[in-house]
């Protein structure tokens, strides 16, 4: 009987000891999440696919918004008081004066229309191109930005200025005839018109503002990208198609997507290396 109790202590303490293989998965688990952490080399095929995708999701949900109309009005009507009684309820001032200046107005139709997806799209391409080390970090915040601003749809149903009732905006875009928006004039039935806060038009133009000047060479780029959400600020407001807090959404939303990628990184995207390692420089 001592004898098999001997030997069953020898067989147990002959058992090989099962916490080397628990202790290297933390370990494999940390190399791996460092590794996605870590800036890698972005692939032009990836970018191109990932970017219409996203944007297609983007529009497809936005769109989807269900349009609470008389919500979306009540909102409207809230903000406007409240701008009011904050004494910033400026809008309807700088819509009347900018709309006498016809070839102003017009301008800033088509700035509306167009270079909200243009500028965005090529700082971009000049991140993927001159700073593949920054790319993805400075494209997460974008991305985060956009996918909590789907969230402020949803949430908060808004009417444009230029859909209130009792409240003399001019629709700039239905009076001189242009093609300024993709929510006014003939566009109007294939996009969400009470989709306004928050505004992605200045979520946008501050995130290419704020990379423009953290990472542009020339000083003249850098106040150029400096002062190009305060020129998209401009034209939101003179074309009636946001208020002033819609202005504030967007900046909260871009706040929100820079904390993500800080959070992700451990960085802010522009303090990070301007080149993955094994790269050469362009």
């Amino acid at each position: 009987m001592g004898e098999a109790t001997a030997g069953s202590l020898e067989g147990r303490t002959a058992a090989p000891p099962p916490t080397e293989e628990r202790a290297d998965r933390p370990s494999a688990e940390r190399d791996f999440l460092r590794q996605l952490r870590s800036p890698r080399r972005p692939r032009l095929w990836f970018e191109v696919l990932l970017i219409a995708v996203s944007y297609w999701t983007y529009s497809l949900v936005r769109n989807a918004v269900p349009e609470q109309r008389d919500q979306a009005l009540r909102n409207a009507d809230w903000i406007w008081r409240a701008e009011n009684s904050l004494h910033i309820a400026v809008e309807r001032t700088v819509n009347h004066a900018v709309d006498s200046v016809t070839w102003l107005i017009v301008g800033m139709n088509y700035y509306y229309a167009t270079l909200h997806f243009v500028l965005t799209i090529g700082v971009l391409v000049w991140l993927y191109h001159w700073h593949p080390g920054r790319y993805a970090a400075a494209r997460l915040a974008l991305f985060a930005t956009t996918a909590v601003a789907l969230a402020g749809y949803y949430l908060y149903p808004l009417a444009p200025p230029r859909l209130m009732d009792g409240v003399d905006f001019v629709d700039t875009v239905v009076v001189h005839h242009t093609w300024g928006s993709m929510a006014s004039g003939n566009l109007a039935d294939v996009s969400n018109q009470y989709a306004a806060m928050p505004s992605m038009h200045i979520g946008w133009s501050a995130w290419c503002g704020v990379t423009i000047a953290a990472l542009a060479r020339p000083v003249w780029v850098r106040v150029l990208g400096a002062l190009y959400p305060v020129a998209t600020l401009v034209v939101i407001v003179a074309t009636a198609n946001h208020f002033l807090l819609d202005a504030v959404g967007g900046l909260l939303c871009l706040g929100f997507g820079f904390a993500v990628a800080y959070g992700w990184y451990r960085s802010s995207p522009y303090a990070l290396p301007r080149h993955v390692a094994g790269l050469r420089a362009p």
